[in-house]
């Protein structure tokens, strides 16, 4: 899967030369020669709240072209066009006082057309012949969850990409991020059975106060040698019972670690 940014001839030639199944973003260029299957009202099938999908092969059968219109990306587009043709009639027939110019605009009726048309709407292409609208739309989606992943690692668990300069490195940090998201996405999913949302952050700032202390007594016997105990504050009100919708139970003492 790649979206339309990645989707350049040479990419493509690759993928189909090499066999590979793919499923990416086209350009708005093959939006447009979807034109008559946007305008068509037939076919299109409800892959989930909002969005509609239809399938339409392309004209020489190598390719599938899946058509995707989205009611929250029409209303924020129409909104985003109106406001930018107001701005324009506003700014229409005033004089600029220091060149004594002005500009005049006029609508193209057949682009205005078009804008009503497409507006919300975007296409994938895929040589993937026998899955359903819903099988396609649910799995492209999955990018959106991939670029979650990439913003997590910079924002809730600050692992920056770094500059390594060696292979086994680059490993070692690869590693590192993948362990981290996946206790992050396990932490998720263990919110959500718990009926607390999905935000780990969340819980990581609910639980993060919670600390644990180092109590030390000397032995009244050999006072060069004492004893530690490493014991865990109790917590208030609010973290008890966040830890109790996740099933957890706090040690009353940890094992101190031996240097």
């Amino acid at each position: 899967m790649m979206d339309r940014g990645m989707t350049s001839k040479d990419n493509v030639a690759w993928l189909q030369r090499t066999g590979r199944r793919y499923l990416i973003g086209a350009t708005k260029q093959e939006l447009k020669k979807c034109g008559p299957h946007l305008q068509d009202a037939r076919d299109w099938k409800q892959v989930r709240d909002g969005i509609e999908a239809k399938i339409c092969p392309k004209p020489d059968g190598t390719e599938t072209f899946l058509l995707v219109r989205s009611t929250e990306r029409r209303s924020q587009g129409t909104s985003d066009a109106r406001a930018i043709c107001q701005a324009h009639r506003r700014r229409a027939g005033e004089p600029d006082c220091q060149a004594g110019l002005r500009v005049e605009w006029t609508a193209r009726p057949e682009w205005d057309d078009w804008s009503r048309c497409s507006e919300g709407c975007y296409v994938l292409r895929t040589n993937v012949g026998d899955w359903t609208p819903q099988q396609l739309w649910g799995t492209y989606i999955q990018l959106t969850e991939a670029e979650a992943a990439f913003r997590i690692h910079k924002t809730e668990l600050s692992l920056r990409p770094i500059w390594h300069q060696r292979p086994d490195r680059v490993n070692a940090h690869i590693l590192v991020c993948f362990l981290a998201y996946m206790l992050w996405k396990t932490l998720e999913q263990w919110q959500i059975r718990a009926g607390l949302g999905n935000s780990p952050r969340t819980i990581l700032d609910e639980l993060g106060t919670i600390q644990s202390t180092d109590v030390i007594l000397p032995l009244a016997t050999k006072p060069e040698r004492e004893i530690r105990l490493r014991c865990v504050v109790r917590p208030d009100r609010s973290q008890a019972a966040l830890l109790d919708h996740l099933g957890l139970r706090l040690p009353k003492r940890l094992q101190p670690r031996i240097p």
